[in-house]
């Protein structure tokens, strides 16, 4: 229910750079998107594709000190972390049939489709244009309905 309170949230993995990053000005939208959440009772979910995009660059740069504070981000907070599964897979063999979809974000689309999701948000703008079976709505950062 996106209009009301309890929500099943998707945040795709650019918006957790965004803030674990404090990007000077999409980290702040992002937090104040996190913030609207909890007083709303939304819930927030993403993949652990999510994780390990987000672990990345620190991986690649050998800063371990943010693999570990990344980590413990993901394993306190109230994030409900969204595997891979047989039904992921089956809406990802849908979603990857339009070949404009790049596999990671198929994945992430999957893994919310299978879940349910009321609300997918992206900042990518190709993204945020799908409609997704299994998604009530995609939508792009800037208008997020939260």
């Amino acid at each position: 229910m996106v209009g009301g309170c309890l929500a099943k949230v998707f945040w795709d993995t650019n918006l957790f750079i965004y803030l674990l990053e404090d990007h000077p000005v999409l980290g702040q939208r992002v937090d104040q998107l996190r913030r609207r959440m909890v007083v709303r009772g939304d819930r927030l979910y993403t993949s652990t594709l999510t994780v390990g995009e987000v672990l990345a660059k620190p991986i690649r740069q050998q800063r371990l000190d943010l693999v570990d504070q990344y980590l413990a981000f993901f394993r306190r907070s109230v994030i409900n972390l969204l595997t891979f599964d047989l039904k992921a897979a089956q809406f990802y063999g849908r979603i990857r049939s339009d070949l404009t979809i790049r596999p990671p974000d198929a994945i992430q689309l999957a893994c919310a489709a299978a879940a349910d999701m009321d609300l997918f948000i992206t900042h990518d703008a190709k993204l945020s244009q799908k409609v997704v079976q299994g998604i009530s709505f995609v939508t792009p950062l800037d208008r997020a309905p939260i």
